[in-house]
């Protein structure tokens, strides 16, 4: 059984993660930050695309006050190697995807899986990390991985936290192309609940 995937959203209204200029933080409140690195505690594995980690620099830790947290994979899914060795996810534990050959970079694990169109499959970087040990996968970003797990049908459960404001259509979207002819086509997921946090509000999802 492969591990089993959550997809956490933080947008505005209109399903934004940043401007057109990439300024995302921070779009959603301080309350809505702390469920997020509640969930990452839930986890055992945080995914990220390397264009986040280029464009934010992420610990990727979950840092919850006052309560020592046994810390989740990181992992990066990166086609063209390009992490750089000082970013902030290279040190430690970490586990790199690229459709290269694997090089040093910083103190991460590196693993070359397949790609078949370039990028590294979604369902082999599930593999790779249920091989590592982790079997509870957040993905925190971005719209090109997001979009990746969800045409692959392998997005569980959405954690959907949006911010009472309105980007446009320049801003970055949350999930990129998915490539639909038909609604039916369109991924399909049931609403669980829907809370307020502070002037946010988090939206649960499960697949249908």
């Amino acid at each position: 059984m492969r591990p089993s995937v959550t997809l956490k959203l933080a947008t505005s209204l209109d399903g934004r993660i940043a401007t057109a200029t990439g300024e995302s933080k921070w779009i959603t409140g301080e309350a809505a930050r702390l469920e997020g690195h509640r969930l990452r505690a839930a986890h055992d594995a945080i995914l990220v695309g390397v264009e986040t980690v280029l464009a934010d620099d992420p610990e990727l830790t979950a840092r919850l006050p006052g309560r020592p947290v046994d810390q989740p994979l990181r992992v990066v899914l990166d086609s063209r190697l390009r992490t750089p060795p000082t970013a902030m996810v290279a040190r430690g534990d970490a586990l790199i995807l690229t459709a290269m050959e694997p090089a040093a970079i910083g103190a991460a694990r590196v693993e070359r899986i397949d790609a078949p169109d370039g990028r590294p499959s979604p369902a082999a970087a599930l593999r790779a990390i249920q091989r590592a040990g982790a079997h509870l996968v957040l993905i925190e970003g971005g719209g090109q991985v997001a979009a990746s797990f969800l045409r692959a049908g392998l997005v569980d459960r959405l954690e959907w936290f949006r911010a009472p404001i309105l980007l446009g259509g320049e801003g970055r979207p949350c999930v990129a192309a998915l490539a639909l002819a038909k609604l039916a086509d369109a991924p399909k997921f049931r609403r669980l609940s829907a809370e307020p946090l502070g002037d946010d509000l988090w939206e649960r999802y499960e697949r249908i």
